[in-house]
């Protein structure tokens, strides 16, 4: 269901065990590495068995259900598919769905330990109900820290507070863990082999914005289109790209190919962890164009309605942290790009403007590069070329 999916959750199914159904009916909502998706059936039968629940996660290309005509034997079916699932219990008429998806995996519980009971002999316990000591604020020298009748007599609360100033303070350690979704799978896998595999190193450089920031105020001030700072970076980016070929590149292993369409994917947040939609052939795009698209990917991203084609085919990634006061940081290249741009906050400060002290807006973007293909000149020239683009935005109008 995506082109780096090695296993899949069901999230939800949508049909139980007896149920007729038939070739489109949409069985489950299945999490891929990058999105929630529809799982379609194919086949018109009864369904016969399940082998997963729903929160499960399962690899492709294993049995997770069986369809067939009611009351049909299929042990020999399951046999022959080499897999054994943990058959659904009946009264979990929730967990159906027929496909050739995964074999069943347990999933982990959610685990806390919550356990606060205050370790004590029952003499212990008494002795301190007469003495109307607080027995939590004692600590226990028997086994395992179990409080004993010692304990209790050779307590002597004020003498410790003005030997040792100690306030005794009793707690309870717990935590939770959670299943590790689809998608931070796959962004573990992916950036801890890019970072370890390709050599990466940074440029960073500061653009005044002041004009940008012009040029946007005077664009939004029409009411018919709201431009963001990020949009102008997309548009900005896309343009240096095309005179800067090799940093709108790709590595291959044994080639490195040059791309002469300029697709630029924009990293966007969601509750899992992170998205890369794709502005395609964004350097032939208006900013009102790659505005529109932009705030379409993001609203289809958070509700996890993004598909493969919306993702796929990136020559160049933007991952912008300014909008939470993030000033400056690097990201990790997204394979197979030869390059990401990390941009900051834009931030009101004091500089030189015209030879003036003055108010004035700056931004840092640091460049990561593989150095595999980027050399520290070529993607110097991009970052010159990117901030001539910005500190003079009616360069892009040219």
């Amino acid at each position: 269901m995506s082109d780096t999916m090695t296993e899949g959750v069901v999230r939800k199914w949508n049909y139980k065990v007896g149920d007729t159904i038939k070739s489109g009916d949409i069985l489950a909502e299945v999490e891929t590495d990058k999105a929630t998706m529809d799982l379609e059936n194919y086949e018109k039968g009864t369904i016969l068995h399940f082998a997963i629940n729903e929160g499960d996660a399962a690899p492709v290309d294993s049995v997770i259900a069986i369809v067939g005509a009611a009351g049909e034997d299929f042990a020999a079916l399951l046999a022959a598919g080499g897999s054994a699932p943990k058959a659904v219990e009946a009264k979990q008429e929730t967990t159906a769905v027929v496909a050739p998806v995964a074999a069943a995996v347990p999933s982990a519980p959610v685990v806390a330990n919550s356990d606060n009971r205050i370790k004590a002999s029952p003499l212990a316990k008494k002795l301190a109900e007469d003495k109307g000591i607080d027995i939590a604020a004692i600590a226990g020298s028997g086994e395992n820290g179990r409080i004993i009748k010692s304990d209790i007599e050779n307590y002597k609360p004020a003498a410790a507070a003005a030997n040792s100033g100690a306030v005794y303070v009793s707690g309870t350690e717990s935590y939770d863990e959670i299943n590790v979704s689809q998608m931070r799978k796959t962004i573990a896998a992916r950036l801890a082999e890019s970072k370890f595999t390709a050599p990466h190193f940074y440029l960073t450089m500061e653009i005044n914005m002041d004009q940008a920031l012009a040029a946007r105020a005077e664009m939004n001030a029409s009411g018919e289109v709201k431009i963001s700072v990020n949009d102008m970076i997309v548009k900005a980016t896309s343009m240096a790209l095309r005179k800067h070929t090799w940093v709108n590149a790709s590595w291959l292993g044994t080639k490195i190919r040059f791309n002469h369409h300029i697709h630029i994917g924009v990293a966007m947040a969601v509750d899992d962890g992170l998205l890369v939609p794709v502005v395609k052939f964004a350097d032939q795009k208006s900013l009102s164009t790659i505005s529109a698209e932009v705030k379409a990917f993001n609203a289809k991203a958070k509700d996890k309605k993004l598909q493969p084609a919306d993702w796929t085919g990136n020559t160049f990634t933007i991952s912008n942290l300014g909008m939470f006061g993030i000033e400056e940081f690097t990201g990790i290249i997204n394979p197979p790009d030869a390059a990401i741009l990390a941009v900051g906050a834009v931030i009101e400060t004091v500089g030189i403007v015209k030879g003036e002290i003055a108010k004035t807006n700056v931004m840092k973007v640091t460049l990561s590069c593989d150095h595999r293909i980027v050399d520290g000149v070529v993607g110097s020239k991009f970052l010159n070329t990117l901030k001539e683009y910005l500190e003079s935005p009616v360069k892009m109008l040219v």
